[in-house]
């Protein structure tokens, strides 16, 4: 079994699903991939079925009633992943805003770097974003500012959505404890990791608009994600973080 999964959640991606699958599927590493599928009424699903029997024991359908929200689908696949003991989980779009790529140069973060979390992100490297409106550009970034000011994370793309997690990580942290279901929850994730003491590395990306299909990104979901990161701050003095252990390598033996 590979070490290393890939989870896509997907709502009405009829347009993109068999092509970020076989382009997945198409890299030097072998990952597997779980699709997390809210009853897409456009047939998504039935996609993924069809590949099933093309990519048998490496492609994986998980089919929800409704829509739940991207928190709740992420939470569902990591529970599903860390049942089958993989080591490294990732968290990527059907869309090809995430350029699959990429998850290469995530995978080497946590392996060859000595990340427990990282992070695609957007605005590490100045800001790689392609055919965003400025004011979208605009409300993203400095959403990330903001996080950074309140939480005290070290991250620049702090509400990123292209991320792996070492399985150590999402078990630790507590997934049952998770609030936020919405944007909101990729905040919520990398703090409660930071707040843990766990490495998160930022891996710079190029990020692209969908071309095909329709953005489920509005304004309340930003500001789901302003008024979350305050309670996530007021939370946190009332919680108590036990620290993970560094290696005698981190600790410079």
């Amino acid at each position: 079994m590979p070490d290393s999964i890939v989870i896509i959640p997907t709502y009405n991606e009829k347009e993109n699903i068999e092509n970020i699958i076989r382009r997945v599927f198409g890299l030097s590493k072998i990952f597997n991939i779980l699709i997390i599928d809210d009853g897409s009424p456009d047939g998504t699903a039935a996609i993924v079925k069809r590949l099933q029997a093309e990519f048998a024991e490496r492609l994986f359908l998980v089919e929800r009633e409704g829509k739940q929200g991207l928190g709740t689908a992420y939470i569902c696949g990591f529970n599903w992943c860390i049942e089958r003991k993989y080591d490294y989980i990732f968290e990527m779009d059907a869309d090809f805003s995430h350029n699959p790529n990429d998850l290469l140069h995530l995978y080497a973060a946590c392996t060859e770097k000595g990340g427990d979390v990282a992070i695609g992100s957007r605005y590490v490297d100045g800001v790689n974003v392609v055919n965003w409106p400025l004011g979208r550009v605009l409300m993203s970034y400095f959403a990330s500012v903001y996080v950074r000011i309140i939480t005290g994370m070290k991250v620049q793309d702090t509400t990123a959505g292209f991320v792996c997690y070492r399985r150590e990580v999402l078990e630790t942290i507590g997934l049952d404890r998770i609030h936020f279901k919405g944007y909101a929850f990729q905040i919520e994730m990398k703090f409660t990791a930071f707040k843990y003491g766990f490495k998160l590395i930022e891996v710079p990306i190029i990020f692209v608009n969908r071309v095909l299909g329709v953005s489920k990104m509005n304004s309340s979901i930003f500001g789901e994600a302003l008024f979350g990161v305050l309670k996530l701050k007021w939370w946190s003095f009332f919680f108590t973080y036990p620290r993970k252990k560094k290696s005698n390598e981190e600790n410079g033996y």
